[in-house]
């Protein structure tokens, strides 16, 4: 597991987090951190990791680094007590948006999707403007999600999802879900919405730069995962795209990626061909 996790996430340490986002930034590419720790259990977990990520907040702002964050609402109590998240999440909120520093909630498994939706909404109107959501094109909802956000004009990180769902909340199989999600990025597109186009799926990957095609750099930015496709990313920057690298990290990784595994096993068959990637460049 320890081999197999090390080139996708940055180690158990804030400074080798900061190393990491500083070479990326070196290599044109914008960065966005996360503090590993979900599906806490206990309120002094969940306060444990809020503060984690006002550290985060202060390291990226003394050096200057080019990142934002990425914040799992379960790691901030949400299967505690929603109040208890509520309140964690605004404090990181208010700290990150002092440093000018955006916030980004993660989208979890379907169970979560309401409240993860009612409270970026909550912070949202209560004047909260550095916070973006995360959508999963898997999940039949989606549209339905955009249009009921369309008044915030949401800052969104367009996915595929990847969490096991029920048919009757997901759609299964490649090609309905990449119809889903082009159908969502058209839909956002439409509101004039910022969208971070989240995918390492080559066609999907087209597709979108197609639709994004008359944006001009700054309204749209393309997202990969920390040691995936990293030549494909590389060309990306070099072809004028804003790209932006989530860097994980933290002392549960081991937790983090059997979770992983174990929610979706096809990511061993994406994880391994990133290995091969590693050892053949060109291959895609």
């Amino acid at each position: 597991m320890s081999r197999l996790s090390a080139p996708y996430i940055a180690g158990p340490t804030l400074e080798g987090a900061c190393r990491v986002v500083a070479r990326l930034n070196a290599e044109g590419k914008l960065a966005t951190v996360d503090v590993l720790g979900e599906e806490v259990h206990r309120r002094v977990e969940a306060e444990a990791i809020a503060k984690a990520y006002h550290a985060a907040l202060d390291a990226i702002a003394v050096s200057h680094l080019d990142s934002n964050i990425s914040v799992k609402l379960t790691a901030l109590g949400l299967e505690i007590d929603l109040d208890l998240c509520r309140s964690l999440l605004a404090n990181v909120v208010t700290d990150a948006g002092s440093k000018g520093i955006f916030v980004r909630i993660d989208m979890e498994q379907s169970a979560f999707t309401d409240d993860t939706l009612r409270l970026y909404r909550d912070l949202r109107e209560g004047g909260r403007v550095n916070l973006g959501i995360a959508l999963q094109s898997c999940l039949r909802r989606t549209l339905a999600d955009i249009d009921d956000l369309a008044g915030l004009r949401p800052n969104v990180r367009l996915c595929k999802g990847i969490y096991v769902e029920q048919p009757a909340i997901a759609y299964q199989g490649r090609d309905p879900i990449r119809a889903s999600f082009v159908q969502a990025l058209d839909a956002l597109l439409e509101l004039g919405c910022y969208v971070g186009v989240a995918t390492h799926d080559e066609w999907l990957l087209e597709r979108s730069l197609t639709q994004v095609a008359g944006l001009r750099r700054d309204e749209y930015e393309l997202q990969m995962l920390l040691g995936v496709r990293e030549g494909r990313a590389t060309e990306l920057v070099a072809a004028g795209h804003r790209l932006r690298v989530y860097v994980p990290y933290g002392e549960r990784w081991y937790e983090y990626s059997l979770r992983r595994l174990q929610e979706n096993p096809a990511l061993a068959g994406m994880l391994a061909k990133a290995a091969v990637q590693r050892v053949v460049p060109g291959r895609r």
